[in-house]
């Protein structure tokens, strides 16, 4: 699939694999991820994410991790979504709202970051630097999370 993200209205995003997506934020504008972050799509594109994150976990890396990872993802209109990360016993959770208090890591970054982010497109401490990502927490930790996954590539 090449469509672009301004084209995702009414395309089932679970549908369309880590690659094919990763090729498609690689491709779009800020604008055009800002425009599908703040559509009618933002839910299905974040859920769908948060509900790859175990697929894309690797256990090996991680060991004897136990981490809580807070995600807040702002949108267009000053709100955001937040999301929690658990990774526990060798596995990984992820789900919409925060339901551990104490996150070891919280995250804080706009839509369109946050795609560019996941797809491996642009990296954590740049982001970090500019200040479009802002951390909350364990530093040091943060700066390895990103390892403990798996990320798909264009």
């Amino acid at each position: 699939m090449n469509a672009e993200p301004q084209d995702m209205q009414g395309v089932d995003v679970s549908q369309i694999d880590p690659e094919q997506f990763a090729a498609t934020i690689a491709s779009a504008t800020d604008e055009q991820l800002a425009e599908a972050m703040s559509g009618p799509t933002r839910d299905q594109i974040l859920d769908e994410i948060f509900n790859r994150m175990a697929t894309h976990f690797r256990a090996d890396v991680a060991r004897d991790t136990d981490a809580v990872i807070h995600w807040r993802i702002g949108g267009g209109d000053g709100a955001s979504d937040d999301f929690e990360t658990v990774i526990a016993g060798g596995k990984c959770d992820a789900h919409r709202g925060f339901e551990h208090e104490g996150a070891r890591v919280t995250f804080t970054i706009g839509g369109p970051e946050f795609l560019r982010l996941v797809s491996g497109h642009t990296a954590g401490p740049m982001l970090f630097m500019s200040g479009k990502l802002k951390i909350e927490g364990d530093l040091i930790f943060a700066t390895t999370a990103a390892n403990l996954f798996e990320i798909p590539k264009a």
